[in-house]
């Protein structure tokens, strides 16, 4: 019996999990098919046959709209990272045969310098056209979620020695500098100000875009009324319109405390903070060529 069954789950069909994840993401057979490019019968037909060959009912079909059961929601949950591995496992097979990565899946952090960068990342790439590069953008403990779960090969974020299982390149320090606009807080130009003297100010912090986020301060001020914005650019936009004060990276800044549109509020309280620049990837996986590639010309050209 054990046998049999065992037999029976394993020979479900990829279609078959594939449509019931679609219907299960969309809430619909027609989307789903729609989605899958299939007709609505055929991914019908196609769930029904894995909950045939499970045992399960993952499908609630009562209502106007698709739900999942519970043994459905459960078991959707571990096929999202089954067909995840298995996406994973043929782009790599389809890099084995063309010796070449299709695509390079690069995440920038909140902390990184875009223009030089972006500036290395366009000369590698330019003469690599067989390579694509997919960057996306996350903020604060999101890269290194993206990382973990596979989802992409390498980031650019600040350097952070405690996480096991990533290499890193260093590449610069960024200063956060604790910045207002002139006129938003009460304070002399050369006052110490202090964290309490701010609670009743709004501060500016960037949200975090990890699903499972880690317990981060972000600077912030017990007590004080904050706002959340996706980078630090919208941070800026805020701060330059008086909307609240924030921490944010010196390169952004330089031009407008120069001319005076921008104050530092930097002090014995808020002395503001100093992250490291780095290149990080996954040290217990494999990388394809364009990828070493990549990661030599980091450490020789930017690396310090």
């Amino acid at each position: 019996m054990i046998v049999e069954k065992y037999d029976k789950v394993a020979s479900f069909k990829l279609h078959d999990l594939r449509c019931f994840d679609a219907v299960a993401r969309f809430g619909s057979f027609q989307a789903a098919a729609n989605a899958l490019h299939r007709s609505h019968p055929s991914v019908f037909a196609a769930v029904a046959r894995l909950e045939g060959h499970l045992g399960l009912t993952l499908l609630d079909r009562s209502g106007y709209r698709v739900e999942l059961t519970e043994a459905g929601r459960v078991f959707h949950t571990r096929a999202v990272v089954s067909l995840r591995d298995i996406d994973n496992l043929d782009a790599y097979a389809r890099q084995l045969a063309s010796g070449e990565e299709t695509v390079l899946r690069v995440v920038l952090g909140d902390l990184c310098p875009r223009p030089s960068i972006l500036g290395a990342l366009s000369t590698f790439f330019a003469e690599r056209k067989r390579t694509r590069l997919h960057l996306d953008y996350e903020a604060v403990t999101g890269p290194f979620e993206r990382l973990r779960d596979g989802t992409a090969d390498l980031i650019f974020h600040r350097a952070d020695n405690s996480i096991y299982g990533f290499e890193q390149i260093r590449l610069c320090e960024i200063r956060l500098l604790p910045v207002a606009a002139p006129g938003f807080l009460p304070f002399g130009p050369n006052a110490e100000i202090t964290p309490q003297q701010l609670q009743s100010f709004t501060q500016c912090v960037i949200r975090d875009t990890a699903h499972n986020s880690a317990c981060e301060d972000h600077f912030l001020i017990d007590g004080a009324p904050h706002c959340s914005v996706p980078d630090h650019a919208m941070k800026k936009e805020l701060i330059l319109h008086r909307m609240a004060w924030g921490h944010v990276p010196d390169f952004m800044v330089e031009g407008e405390l120069r001319a005076g549109t921008l104050i530092n509020m930097q002090g014995r309280y808020l002395p503001g903070r100093t992250e490291t620049l780095a290149a990080m990837r996954r040290a217990d996986r494999p990388h394809g060529p364009i990828g070493e590639e990549l990661w030599r010309s980091l450490k020789e050209g930017l690396g310090t």
